[in-house]
């Protein structure tokens, strides 16, 4: 039977749900697959230093994350980094890893496994496919490198982008980032019953899976807007902006039905009833959004790859950003009072969306390891 290997990370959760979204797909054919979250394989405290610290950053300083991204995708940078003593210590940890697991082809939903596993096939350590799976709408130099054999992008946009850096587009698939099957399938009754919500109108409020942005004055300001309509807010692993959201609701005196919720795995069934997410543009949940054709207002986002998300959805007409004038307030009014407005975002998101990129990947997959053994 043939192995693949798929390495993630833990810097925020799009990298792993891609994973499993893939090892699902995989599992289906006759292929054993495994998911390896490297840096924690490659060292617990390196891991934490490198999550936690883009945890961290993310939310208490984004502007000086925003720029550490800018300067690591400078060409000069980035050779900086292959040479730096962490990525060594990793190609080293990984190496064993390989040697140990005899993978038939490797996948990387992240940029510095990737980084690790390119340099052994640049130096004739190992010689098999390596698949790199893009997982925001855009791209950054540490993702591109000569030894990829396969690039899978959100969108044709991204492709372009690869292209323009010298990538042979043969090797690029605008597969689209996968998600799992279960976002497939609509559960809207259960879920409307299980959290009591009526069948009206539905905003969701989120800041990805630890809670980053300004959430809880994005909630101020919809608690205010006079229109009828119902609230959903995901903290994510946000323990502290649960607590205030809680306080600022038990001291505010509303008509509105609304839902707080930490961290969830019903993401599928809860954007299946809503009408508008307010969101950060991470490319995990926004590609969510896309397949269950929700229209997105992004008020706040994490300078860097997220900054270049909503480019993207802006560019294709599937979200609104909000401005100085164009506030959250003025926006969501204007959406309720105008549904053909949200039914030209839900057009714009049905040109684009893609439901298959899993399966995709994994047909792909199969491929390039029947070519392996047809040459072997």
């Amino acid at each position: 039977m043939k192995k693949v290997l798929i390495l993630s990370a833990s810097t925020g959760g799009g990298h792993n749900r891609a994973a499993k979204a893939i090892k699902e797909e995989i599992s289906t054919k006759n292929i054993q697959c495994e998911i390896i979250d490297s840096l924690k394989f490659v060292s617990p405290t390196i891991d934490k230093i490198i999550s936690k610290g883009y945890e961290k950053s993310a939310m208490y300083t984004p502007k000086a994350y925003g720029t550490i991204y800018k300067i690591s995708d400078l060409k000069i940078t980035k050779n900086e980094i292959k040479s730096n003593l962490i990525l060594n210590y990793m190609i080293k940890k990984l190496r064993k890893l390989i040697h140990e697991k005899k993978p038939d082809a490797i996948i990387g939903t992240h940029p510095f496994p990737l980084m690790a596993i390119c340099n052994l096939k640049k130096n004739n350590i190992i010689n098999i496919p390596i698949i790199s799976i893009l997982t925001d709408y855009t791209i950054h130099s540490t993702w591109i490198q000569n030894e990829i054999d396969c690039y899978i992008v959100g969108d044709e946009f991204v492709k372009y982008l690869l292209i323009e850096e010298g990538i042979n587009k043969n090797t690029i698939y605008p597969y689209g980032i996968p998600i799992e099957k279960s976002f497939l399938i609509d559960n809207k009754k259960e879920i409307k019953k299980e959290l009591n919500l009526d069948d009206k109108f539905t905003i969701v409020l989120m800041g990805g899976s630890f809670g980053a942005g300004n959430i809880k004055e994005a909630f101020l300001d919809l608690l205010e807007i006079n229109r009828d309509f119902q609230i959903i807010v995901i903290t994510g692993k946000n323990i502290s902006l649960k607590e205030k959201i809680e306080k600022t609701l038990s001291s505010y005196k509303t008509n509105k039905k609304i839902v707080v919720l930490p961290f969830t795995n019903k993401m599928n069934d809860i954007l299946s009833i809503c009408d508008i997410l307010i969101t950060k543009p991470g490319g995990l949940t926004t590609t969510e959004a896309l397949i269950k054709e929700v229209p997105m207002i992004i008020p706040y986002y994490i300078p860097g790859q997220e900054e270049e998300n909503l480019d993207f959805l802006l560019n294709n007409g599937v979200a609104l950003k909000t401005t100085e004038k164009y506030n959250l307030k003025m926006l969501i009014k204007l959406l309720i009072d105008n549904p053909d407005r949200l039914n030209n975002l839900k057009s714009n998101i049905q040109k684009i969306k893609k439901l298959n990129s899993a399966e995709n990947i994994a047909n792909l997959i199969e491929l390039k390891l029947n070519e392996t053994k047809s040459l072997t």
